[in-house]
């Protein structure tokens, strides 16, 4: 079951969320709050916790759930060696049981398909997105009986 918790003050909440799944992606974005608002409608989440903006409306911390699993972010704080740069060289993978519906929400809901879902040659349906944020996302799941 998720914990919806919003914090009132720049403190942690009194009971950290559980972070749910193996390793666990921790993105930097521009916009933590409507990155986990946007996932809400794309890919189904839930939000776990979100610290209050600062006065500069950044966010130092954000977690929701996706398909079970924990998904991390925030936003950049250039000012503490922590810039805001385009990301490379991965993307987030989430397994899924009907990757064709997952496609079709996520682009709905604003992500850019790059590849359609297709049966692929090692024996999975898999699709590629791009949300609006810049994070790659590869769908995975069984081919389509």
């Amino acid at each position: 079951m998720s914990q919806n918790t919003q914090a009132k003050s720049p403190e942690a909440p009194a009971k950290m969320p559980q972070v749910k799944g193996g390793a666990v992606p921790y993105l930097t974005v521009n916009g933590a709050v409507k990155a986990a608002d946007f996932y809400k409608k794309a890919f189904a989440a839930e939000v776990a916790t979100i610290m209050p903006p600062d006065d500069k409306g950044r966010t130092m911390h954000a977690h929701v759930y996706i398909n079970g699993g924990s998904v991390m972010m925030s936003d950049a704080y250039p000012e503490h060696g922590h810039p805001l740069k385009e990301p490379a060289g991965f993307n987030v993978t989430l397994p899924v049981k009907d990757v064709d519906t997952w496609f079709d929400r996520a682009t709905k809901a604003g992500c850019t398909g790059l590849m359609p879902p297709t049966d692929m040659f090692w024996g999975d349906r898999y699709a590629q997105l791009k949300d609006p944020f810049g994070v790659l996302w590869a769908l995975v799941g069984p081919v389509k009986k």
